[in-house]
């Protein structure tokens, strides 16, 4: 049978009736040695101390004593003493000199190298086969000081040991057999009962979609391993119903973002095709379009950065970064756009910061905010740039004020979703409503983070919070 083509419930219910028939065997065939062991050990310990004790006894008789059996005498009371021990002495030249009576004529047969045997110093044990119809242990001692005699032999039926090992057997088998019974029985119940789960589990995950991402999988109502898969898996289906639907919103806000401009370049230049026009008229059209293209061109490069962003792949390499440097450097970029729209920037600087960050992504994300500020504040305003330590959350932090409307309480929640952009924005100033996005979602990637408030005086504030170089 090829398990390969069987079902993992199948194959599981195999392996669980294998390796329990396998364990009950091993344990059944160890308790029924260990039980014979015991019984023939106990059995060999009673005839090597009657062996012991008659041929202590006959060490210790007066010379010239007939050599006889020392049976216990008969008929005196009750008693539980054995006499199924059967004893006979051999002399020195193999001969039988005596046994008990309960022999009658019958003799143990003695081996032709049982004074070799004896002489190593221990009992000799021997087993029969058929003695008086019966299987027969047989132990041999030597008499100490009877030079006259060889050995003292006794012997006991095994039959009793045979049947009880026999009987302990079947009682082992017959356990063996309740137990895989008891424990198939429970394994397939508790199989049952997990794979019915997995199988509702599995049905359902079939039914959702993209259709219907709302729906979830059975809980089957218990903490346990299953409960806490249905949760994990309820939890990703969570994540990616929340994914899905931030990028329809991102698909679609972007394709607005697309199709406005380019109905705006295609209008102009219809109109312009529409009727033969002076050169200035051409030019003038021709640097609509230019503007509308790099509209277009900023879009679109500010899509592919996010995009690369949710796939992990914008990643610029870590860095010490002396702030004052890249914040002056980024100032003096910005100068030309601050001077066209008649807006000051100003840096306080305090103590000298080390952060930890990519060069590249730190400069974007504060370009975006400078942009930002210059766009939102009146002319004749002002942009702020401070440098501040945070110690206690051991960030360094670079503060961007500006002297425009501020953000609305309504519009702070949304501020740095994409393509988002509040009453007041699109009031104030054109844009594509991904700046602040962007720059979120690069410091994000990096171990940094934005943060956006009211200043008190009016405004907007913006914290750039960067990891602290430590030392």
């Amino acid at each position: 049978m090829n398990l390969g083509t069987l079902s993992f419930r199948r194959r599981l219910a195999i392996v669980h009736f294998a390796v329990v028939t396998v364990v009950m065997a091993v344990v059944a065939s160890v308790g029924t040695w260990a039980f014979s062991t015991d019984l023939r050990g106990d059995l060999d310990d009673a005839i090597l101390a009657l062996a012991e004790l008659e041929a202590g006894m006959l060490a210790t008789a007066e010379p010239g004593t007939p050599v006889v059996v020392h049976e216990a005498v008969r008929n005196r009371g009750p008693s539980y003493a054995r006499v199924d021990r059967l004893v006979q002495v051999v002399n020195k030249d193999g001969k039988v000199v005596a046994r008990s009576a309960n022999m009658g004529a019958a003799m143990l047969p003695v081996a032709a190298d049982l004074r070799a045997q004896i002489a190593d110093g221990g009992p000799v044990y021997d087993e029969l086969d058929r003695f008086a119809s019966e299987p027969t242990r047989v132990v041999a001692v030597a008499v100490p000081h009877r030079p006259d005699l060889l050995a003292v032999q006794v012997a006991a039926s095994l039959e009793d040991v045979n049947h009880a090992v026999a009987s302990a057997g079947i009682m082992m088998l017959l356990l063996t057999v309740v137990l895989i019974v008891a424990l198939g029985i429970a394994g397939e119940l508790l199989t049952r009962r997990v794979f019915n789960a997995i199988d509702d589990i599995v049905e359902q995950a079939r039914r959702i979609g993209q259709r219907n991402l709302a729906s979830r999988l059975p809980h089957p109502g218990a903490p346990d391993e299953i409960g806490r898969l249905v949760d994990t898996l309820n939890d990703m289906l969570d994540r990616l119903e929340r994914g899905i639907e931030a990028q329809r919103n991102f698909t679609a806000d972007a394709s607005h973002e697309l199709r406005s401009p380019l109905s705006r370049l295609r209008a102009e230049l219809e109109i312009a095709l529409r009727r033969p026009r002076d050169a200035a008229s051409y030019v003038e059209t021709l640097r609509s379009a230019l503007d509308e293209v790099e509209s277009l061109t900023l879009l679109v490069e500010e899509l592919l950065v996010l995009a690369r962003l949710d796939a992990g792949q914008e990643r610029g390499e870590m860095e010490s970064l002396p702030l004052h440097d890249l914040v002056c450097e980024t100032l003096r970029r910005m100068a030309p756009v601050a001077r066209q729209r008649q807006v000051a920037l100003t840096v306080d600087e305090g103590a000298p910061l080390t952060a930890v960050s990519a060069r590249v992504p730190v400069q974007l994300a504060l370009t975006n905010l400078l942009d930002n500020a210059i766009k939102y504040s009146p002319q004749g305003g002002a942009v702020n740039v401070r440098l501040m330590a945070d110690a206690a959350a051991r960030e360094a932090v670079v503060r961007v004020t500006d002297e425009g409307p501020g953000i609305e309480a309504s519009d702070m929640p949304h501020l740095f979703e994409r393509f988002y952009r509040g009453a007041r924005a699109r009031e104030a100033a054109s844009g594509l409503g991904l700046g602040l996005s962007l720059a979120q979602a690069v410091m994000h990637a990096h171990g940094a983070r934005l943060e956006a408030t009211n200043a008190p005086g009016g405004g907007a504030c913006f914290d750039l919070r960067l990891p602290m170089a430590v030392g």
